[in-house]
């Protein structure tokens, strides 16, 4: 049998079911929401190393060319 929940001024009477059920809810939202964060900082970090090492590698190709010319 479903208790009712006593309900505060302006608020709509519900069961405990249903409150849990939104719990449920909320936490399965903020777990997404947690996770997408998680997973978008992880991309981008590996986006700035790929980056940074795609940067390094051309600063070294500019440095080998340079010093081929001026072996020259």
């Amino acid at each position: 049998m479903k208790r009712q929940i006593v309900a505060k001024r302006g608020e709509k009477p519900g069961t405990e079911q249903d409150e849990v059920k939104l719990q449920i809810a909320s936490k399965q939202i903020v777990q997404t929401a947690i996770l997408r964060a998680v997973q978008q900082v992880s991309q981008e970090s590996q986006q700035k190393e790929k980056r940074t090492n795609t940067s390094a590698s051309l600063q070294l190709e500019r440095g080998k060319l340079t010093k081929k010319h001026e072996k020259k």
